[in-house]
């Protein structure tokens, strides 16, 4: 079978599958300010879904100034940019140590998001870097 032969997915599918894109597109982008919530995957979530429910959608996403370079970047070079990791991992430590040292009274409790911070740039260090 073809891609030119498939039938089209039923309407109530299309509709879930562009509200689904619309929703990861939303929590991509808040991700890029929001540090522990990761933009790359909810991205490629969004990309996933559109490409199924409406090539319209997708391919807005995939050409957007912004967001599409994150997509492009780790589908077809298979990571992220290095601005976008020191841009990340910066983010990431401000906000992180603010809320530990600001929002946190109990001295006990400040190295659980340090402890998770830790975790989370060991990941990004992990992805491979393109350029």
């Amino acid at each position: 079978m073809t891609g030119s032969d498939k039938k089209p997915a039923p309407a109530w599918k299309r509709i879930l599958l562009i509200a689904a894109g619309i929703a990861s597109v939303a929590i991509g982008t808040l991700g890029i300010f929001i540090p522990l919530l990761p933009t790359t995957p909810f991205l490629l979530l969004a990309a996933a879904c559109f490409i199924r429910s409406s090539e319209r959608f997708y391919l807005r996403l995939i050409r957007h100034r912004y967001l599409g370079t994150y997509i492009r970047n780790y589908r077809e070079k298979g990571g992220i940019t290095r601005r976008h990791k020191i841009t990340t991992l910066a983010l990431l430590w401000i906000t992180i140590l603010i809320s530990a040292f600001v929002f946190i009274p109990l001295a006990w409790l400040r190295p659980v998001p340090v402890l998770i911070a830790i975790g989370v740039t060991r990941h990004i260090l992990r992805i491979p870097t393109v350029e």
